[in-house]
């Protein structure tokens, strides 16, 4: 274990020489902020954009944030005495793509080098960040998918995109993350090495390296007019926590979240809903791609049978017909196989009684069980009930380190069902 710049006292991206690849994006333009910050942190930076890029932003602009030449191609008019792509290489300690385009990522995932991004990408030693941005319809493509999990089993970070609206007038996930994430991101990856050479997860090793963990978390909205809607005080902490202790230990993972005021996990696909339906949807999509799924959150039981158009008044009475939401874990349960599936409850009494008979009809590997306490609460004391008949409760702890306790539990059952497959 490595203590942190912090603990020591050190300013993480002090002295730290940065490569910014900046690729044929709109979002190029926030390359320059990226830079900008870095620099005000004592970085140096040098920039290395596509032939793509330049169309977007111009070079000058980042050369002049950076204060060093920007290199667009193998064979500057001032020719330099090195090998370029090599020296770049050699002199990064770390390189972080922002944008990162499909194109760049399908590059380095088949290992080609056609230009000067992607051979710098090839041959660096250095920790690799990509930071995609890219329309919706792209993003999710299962072509990116797969080779974005690629890159990720050879110890490449990502720091996933946001929801939001996009360049092309939709709305989605493709939205550059936050300058100030990608900042947190980089300075997460050389915390633990002066020369910023030491990755900060080596996925090789990881107890989860090349298994698909698909968690949802936080809670579900259901309009019932354009400006009111029902839902629960869920904070989305747990699924979060879940989500974050999978990727740590070397999972590729999908988060399937509810509304919530959490910020974006590094390494982790965001994938942003509001209402149950929304959910089942993208749960449906997913979990057949997946090894395991942690349905952690907390999806409303019910909705308005009939949405209004404009603002209810307010009146002496009203009235409400709810019908149910999908049931999402009764809708997989037919596609489980031999897919780890772990659920939670949450209930106000007769607990254990209730959790059993939702862990027998929905065919679940285990159920947490939770008090109502746990909503927006930053600690938890759950007990987990197993299909195999055993029960634990744990004591009161952090969510973090619930996550902690599950995730050992879905490592010990993806090896009992590899052993008896």
């Amino acid at each position: 274990m490595c203590l942190s710049d912090r603990e020591r006292g050190v300013k993480p991206l002090n002295a730290r020489k940065i490569i910014v690849g900046v690729t044929g994006s709109i979002a190029a333009y926030k390359s320059a902020e990226l830079v900008r910050k870095l620099k005000q942190q004592g970085c140096e930076v040098t920039v290395v954009m596509t032939p793509a890029a330049t169309e977007f932003i111009t070079p000058l602009t980042l050369e002049t944030l950076s204060g060093r030449p920007v290199a667009t191609e193998f064979f500057p008019a001032a020719r330099r005495p090195e090998v370029l792509h090599i020296s770049l290489a050699q002199w990064a300690d770390l390189l972080v793509v922002a944008p990162a385009t499909a194109n760049v990522i399908g590059k380095v995932a088949a290992g080609i080098a056609d230009e000067l991004l992607a051979t710098v990408i090839m041959a660096t030693e250095a920790p690799v960040l990509f930071a995609p941005a890219m329309n919706a319809a792209m993003y999710s493509n299962p072509i990116l998918t797969a080779n974005i999990s690629r890159l990720r089993q050879y110890g490449y970070q990502f720091v996933e995109p946001e929801a939001g609206e996009l360049a092309c007038g939709g709305i989605g996930t493709g939205r550059l993350a936050p300058i100030e994430t990608i900042l947190e991101a980089i300075e997460g990856l050389l915390s633990c090495s002066p020369q910023g050479t030491e990755k900060l997860i080596q996925r090789g090793s990881s107890e989860l390296s090349g298994k698909k963990v698909l968690v949802t978390a936080g809670r579900t909205e259901e309009d019932l007019d354009p400006v009111r809607f029902l839902t629960n005080r869920s904070s989305g902490k747990m699924g979060y926590a879940l989500a974050s202790e999978a990727e740590k230990r070397g999972a590729e993972v999908i988060l399937v979240s509810g509304p919530s005021s959490l910020p974006s996990l590094p390494g982790v696909r965001l994938i942003s809903v509001r209402s149950a339906e929304q959910m089942s949807r993208e749960v449906k999509q997913w979990f057949p791609r997946c090894d395991v799924l942690l349905m952690a959150a907390a999806v409303s039981d019910f909705r308005p049978r009939n949405k209004t158009t404009s603002k209810i008044k307010k009146q002496e009475g009203l009235l409400l017909e709810l019908e149910k939401t999908p049931d999402i874990l009764l809708e997989i349960k037919s596609l489980k196989g031999d897919k780890g599936v772990g659920g939670f409850a949450l209930e106000t009494e007769d607990g254990l009684t209730n959790a059993r008979r939702k862990l027998k009809s929905k065919g679940l590997d285990f159920i947490v069980l939770n008090a109502p306490t746990a909503l927006g609460a930053d600690a938890n004391q759950v007990t987990v009930l197993g299909a195999d008949g055993k029960t634990e409760r744990l004591s009161q702890m952090s969510k973090l380190e619930v996550a902690r306790g599950i995730l050992d539990r879905v490592v010990g059952l993806l090896r009992t069902k590899c052993s008896d497959s």
